[in-house]
């Protein structure tokens, strides 16, 4: 007769749970590097950097910052919102792909 290891048991609700989090981690990670991959679009060194000109008194920049802000606000409420509706098996689980796909593009100041 063999012992069970019960603390090595994997439970459905335990890999249900691991394989959520592994889908949000993934999605996240996707998302993150868009956003900021879009800063470097506008010759900026980061996300961050380029959210601290939105006091700028440099009109432009601050406008750049202002729009990127407001953006990115958009992207995570969406990106919340889409991992919230798989979570609650309203939705797939979108890929990392499908999750940048379904994100706001932004609109820049002219």
């Amino acid at each position: 007769m063999s012992n069970i290891d019960l603390s090595k048991l994997v439970t459905a609700e335990a890999k249900a749970a691991a394989e959520a989090a592994a889908i949000q981690a993934s999605v996240t990670a996707a998302i993150d590097a868009h956003v900021e991959a879009t800063a470097r679009s506008r010759n900026y060194n980061s996300a961050a950097a380029l959210a601290g000109y939105v006091a700028s008194t440099v009109e432009p920049w601050a406008a750049e910052a202002q729009a990127f802000v407001a953006w990115r606000d958009g992207v995570w409420q969406a990106a919340f919102a889409m991992l919230a509706e798989a979570q609650a098996g309203e939705r797939a689980a979108p890929s990392p792909a499908e999750a940048v796909a379904e994100i706001p593009d932004i609109t820049w100041p002219e």
